[in-house]
């Protein structure tokens, strides 16, 4: 079953004067809502046991909790160091994920910084096969997915054909396709149920259909200029997309379950309420033509 959340509370959550993770659980349940994705993007700034217990109340709420890992994961960078450090965040993120219980970790793929496209690409590729088969061998995969991110500027590594590609490297690795990111990456490219329909199809064709229906999916407005992504907006922008109802129209024709999380820039728990009721009202208006 598809579940709609926000990637943080947004502004409203705090001006109703909630405060905490702690109190999160409880707020989207009463909102409608019931997916959420929590961010580590500036780092890992938690104990394991209030993980622990925030974990326990989203599922209490029957809240499903994703994770995103810190923002600078670089798997093209060619310093040794950094990238025993982006292996390192990878780990810890997945400690997180035991801890509160989840089993959905984002994360970014990687930058070109000096090497060229092709360089860069061939690297990250090399290190996804080796690094997530030794943690699939060790066990340490068990029961989660891994989700690289489409990323939204020129310089990332990120196209949904790159990420559908490094995908191939471990079972346990799922694409999380932002839909603005693509969007901005392609200069408006979504616009009609067939652009969505070529991403999913790309992703069918070369992953299988299960991974498909379960991947997870990132959904805002995004400003973006020639290098792309600029920043979020929110859903009242009528100037840049793309728009939820084409998108809505695909994942109901494809039968796709996907996780939802809304990226706006400072309503994503309204904006993610909006995908949900769109989905439902688009979802009844199909079966009841079947039916018919």
């Amino acid at each position: 079953m598809i579940k709609f959340g926000p990637s943080g509370c947004g502004d409203e959550f705090y001006e109703q004067g909630h405060n905490g993770i702690n109190e999160v659980p409880k707020w989207l349940k009463n909102y409608g809502l019931d997916a959420f994705e929590y961010s580590f993007g500036h780092g890992y700034q938690m104990s394991s046991e209030t993980a622990k217990k925030a974990g326990e109340l989203f599922k209490q709420y029957d809240i499903a909790l994703s994770l995103h890992a810190p923002f600078y994961i670089n798997f093209a960078n060619p310093d040794p160091v950094m990238y025993e450090k982006t292996k390192g965040y990878i780990k810890t993120g997945i400690r997180f994920l035991r801890a509160f219980g989840a089993d959905i970790l984002v994360f970014h793929p990687a930058s070109c910084g000096k090497l060229s496209r092709n360089d860069a690409l061939a690297l990250t590729q090399k290190r996804f096969d080796e690094f997530f088969n030794t943690l699939e061998s060790e066990g340490s995969l068990e029961g989660l997915l891994l989700c690289p991110e489409t990323m939204g500027k020129t310089m990332q590594i990120g196209s949904y054909q790159e990420v559908i590609e490094l995908c191939k490297c471990n079972s346990h690795l799922v694409p999380t396709f932002d839909f603005g990111h693509i969007n901005s990456l392609e200069q408006g490219g979504l616009k009609s149920a067939e652009d969505y329909k070529r991403v999913f199809d790309c992703c069918i064709e070369n992953l299988g259909l299960d991974r498909t229906k379960n991947s997870h999916i990132h959904f805002s407005k995004i400003q973006y200029g020639p290098k792309g992504e600029i920043k979020h907006l929110n859903f009242d922008d009528n100037l840049y997309g793309p728009d939820f109802e084409p998108l809505a129209d695909v994942l109901i024709e494809y039968n796709l379950s996907p996780r939802i999380i809304c990226e706006s820039m400072s309503m994503m728990p309204h904006d993610a309420l909006i995908m949900k009721k769109i989905y439902s009202q688009k979802k009844e208006n199909f079966e009841n033509k079947l039916k018919h």
